[in-house]
């Protein structure tokens, strides 16, 4: 019993290792990924992850309202203005007023922050094909089952009020 017990702490190690390690790796390659594109080479402009974050929370959908994104971001409305100026500055978002009450503010982005949007967008979906290439379907909901209870554990640790 001590052998396949020692087993299972050798496993979950190399687990717990691997999630920090592609965690750290995840965020420094798509940090690259933008920062290196051809586009934002040329155009000279420098993106802060946090506002790539910022305008794959925009989408290319429909506009958003203020109260809209900051709750889909999970930030107070007093902080996103910031975000907001510096990236209609870049001429990655444009700010529009509704007609029916000119205090409402929703934004959307630019044809420049649907670039960016597309890439971000990219780089999401090839960490998911790299994932899951190569596995069968069972094995596919394997990780997907795997996903969703470390999404419920991320979850509960925020619910419980854990993490603000």
């Amino acid at each position: 019993m001590l052998v396949k017990e020692k087993q299972m702490n050798n496993v979950l190690g190399s687990i717990s290792a691997n999630l920090i390690k592609l965690f750290d790796n995840i965020m420094e390659v798509e940090a690259h990924t933008i920062r290196n594109e051809q586009y934002m080479k040329h155009q000279g402009v420098t993106l802060s992850m946090t506002e790539v974050h910022t305008i794959a929370a925009i989408g290319v959908a429909e506009l958003k309202s203020m109260s809209e994104l900051a709750a889909q971001l999970s930030i107070t409305v007093g902080t996103l203005p910031v975000a907001i100026n510096n990236l209609v500055k870049k001429g990655f978002v444009e700010r529009y007023k509704t007609e029916r009450d000119r205090r409402v503010v929703k934004v959307a982005l630019t044809k420049e922050g649907k670039k960016i949007y597309s890439l971000h967008e990219k780089f999401h979906n090839d960490i998911v094909f790299a994932l899951i290439k190569g596995l069968s379907e069972s094995e596919m909901d394997v990780v997907a089952k795997a996903l969703d209870n470390l999404d419920s554990f991320v979850e509960k640790r925020f619910e419980n009020g854990e993490i603000k």
